[in-house]
């Protein structure tokens, strides 16, 4: 991976990494359209996504600092367990299991079959599709105060679709939100703190295998990838919760909708290729 393929794919993780458009399908058509590679395949993805992520911890950090405290004390009983901080606190653990769990068990399909373009257009349109009916029928009654141990496993399978490239884990997620009755703005607030210990986890154990492993390129691509993607992933989620406290999610649909058509046709034309280049 050269300077400008690092620069590319850091801009487009950062760009796409919280909008319900899945960011690790566009590293893949980027990647194979533009360089004709796999633009470092899952583990280059986990890895700059530590830069996304760190974009949450910065953007929620009096949120997340209250939780992780409140939580603590919650343990050694300095603080109700019923207080809402706490809860909050357990239902981030809850809901990262069902990833953390399919993460280890299909580790084999994430880096392999499932990073084929085909499945990845058909997870842009059905996911598409399922992120229309949900927001078009969410009665957005409840808040993250009605939050409990059911919806937080739920919200955790939700964004464990996500591991399919063309799901998308804020998309998957919210969806999952609105279908449940919540409100936009909370669904979006809560798979962003449900999202930190779950890619700060996968990131931190891919950049240790990479670690492990000879890299002709050199540590500067990922590092330059990983700041740009944080940088603009900041400004991503301050538009975003903006922007969904108004607004709803068909722009998303409707360009999901047509990224997967093109995609296919791409395909179908013989374009792009499916799979990555063998070495």
């Amino acid at each position: 991976m050269n300077f400008f393929q690092a620069v590319v794919l850091g801009l487009v993780q950062g760009l796409t990494e919280f909008l319900p458009i899945s960011s690790s399908a566009h590293q893949l058509i980027v990647s194979r359209l533009f360089f004709d590679n796999d633009g470092g395949g899952a583990a280059f993805t986990a890895v700059t996504q530590l830069g996304t992520e760190t974009a949450v911890l910065v953007y929620f950090w009096r949120d997340i600092v209250r939780i992780v405290k409140a939580w603590a004390l919650s343990l050694v009983g300095k603080v109700p367990r019923s207080d809402p901080d706490a809860r909050m606190g357990w239902w981030v653990i809850i809901g990262t299991i069902p990833i953390g769990v399919l993460g280890v068990v299909l580790k084999d399909a994430i880096h392999g079959p499932v990073r084929n373009l085909w499945v990845t257009a058909t997870m842009l349109l059905v996911f598409a599709l399922i992120i229309a009916v949900a927001d078009s029928t969410a009665s957005q009654r409840k808040t993250l105060n009605d939050l409990n141990a059911a919806d937080g496993v739920k919200f955790g399978l939700f964004q464990a679709c996500a591991l399919i490239p063309g799901v998308s884990r804020s998309g998957g997620t919210i969806a999952g939100g609105l279908f449940m009755g919540y409100r936009r703005e909370d669904a979006a607030r809560y798979s962003f703190l449900l999202a930190v210990p779950a890619v700060l986890a996968s990131g931190f154990f891919e950049l240790l295998d990479i670690a492990g492993k000879p890299n002709p390129d050199g540590w500067t691509p990922i590092v330059i990838a990983t700041v740009l993607a944080g940088i603009v992933g900041y400004a991503v989620i301050a538009w975003l919760m903006r922007y969904i406290s108004t607004h709803d999610f068909k722009p998303f649909v409707f360009y999901r909708i047509a990224l997967a058509v093109i995609l296919f046709a791409l395909l179908g034309f013989g374009v792009i290729d499916s799979a990555p280049p063998t070495a």
